[in-house]
């Protein structure tokens, strides 16, 4: 399976910080937000994975490019740490390809632009700004795959539970309970999808349970992107052309157990979150950290 990772959105909301650099470049501890997506896809057994980037996108592209003369000069200084990161990061098994969307048109306008990548196989599509982070195995990803063929869907959605209030900023599902195999009670949480409404007010959401960053499609998803009318802000949403899909094939979801959480970097206040979270986890710089803020009494 082929994995895609879409990384052309403008990133207004982060600005001035990606003014002149993509906000999936912004670090989170160590690495930058992309690298993480990157390492849960190869973690889930994607070698192929194809970045969808856009205008000042190109630090991308360096970021995951060999560079042997940095890691020459870092040997030569016996810069043991810096070597470790820099080879596990070079040393991923993994081929990337990348295309432009030059003009941000929307998430299904990006998700199409892989449709030649993709070449009539199931595939992956991970937002760009938005890790997963799996403290335990399978991660969350190899469930959603594994989950996408049990239930034979044309489309599986990685999902979350929100609070009621926040239903008005994402993609909410009209659900049913799956009647599968039995799994494990902290991977139970199985549905089907009777329905998509995009961004509900309160008292028109149907459940409280969002789509959180992850999809698995078959490659029938383009037929109805292809359908899908240009939109609000003269844009195409991915979420239409799933509700499209119904058509001809079934929608699943998998929620997010508790030893998966989601981090949306898309925002200042989230991307703060997400960074003190993963720099208290850091091995080198969690011990410091956790220290300072005990001191700060917070």
């Amino acid at each position: 399976m082929k994995g895609v990772i879409t990384a052309a959105g403008l990133g207004t909301r982060m600005l001035p910080a990606t003014k002149s650099q993509p906000k999936e470049m912004l670090p989170v501890a160590k690495k930058p937000v992309i690298q993480y997506i990157v390492e849960e896809l190869e973690q889930a057994g994607i070698r192929d994975i194809l970045i969808i980037t856009g205008k000042n996108k190109r630090a991308i592209e360096d970021h995951f490019d060999k560079d042997p003369i940095l890691l020459a000069d870092l040997k030569q200084k016996n810069k043991v740490v810096q070597i470790r990161d820099l080879e596990a990061l070079e040393n991923l098994n993994i081929h990337i390809f990348y295309v432009r969307q030059a003009v941000p048109t929307g998430l299904a306008d990006a998700v199409y632009k892989a449709k030649e990548f993709v070449n009539d196989e199931e595939f992956v599509v991970a937002l760009g700004d938005t890790i997963i982070d799996s403290l335990n195995k399978p991660i969350h990803l190899s469930r959603l795959i594994d989950f996408h063929n049990e239930a034979n869907a044309l489309c599986t959605l990685s999902a979350e539970r929100i609070p009621i209030e926040q239903c008005n900023r994402y993609g909410i599902m009209d659900i049913e309970e799956f009647k599968g195999k039995p799994t494990p009670k902290a991977f139970n949480d199985k549905y089907l999808v009777k329905d998509l409404i995009e961004k509900p007010s309160q008292e028109e959401a149907p459940s409280n349970l969002a789509i959180c960053g992850r999809y698995v499609f078959n490659p029938e998803i383009f037929d109805y992107i292809e359908k899908v009318a240009v939109g609000k802000g003269g844009e195409k949403q991915l979420t239409d052309a799933i509700r499209l899909s119904r058509e001809t094939g079934q929608i699943a979801a998998l929620q997010l157990a508790e030893s998966e959480r989601r981090y949306d970097t898309g925002s200042f206040s989230l991307y703060a979150k997400a960074f003190v979270d993963f720099s208290l986890k850091d091995e080198e710089i969690g011990p410091e950290l956790r220290e300072h803020l005990k001191k700060l009494k917070l």
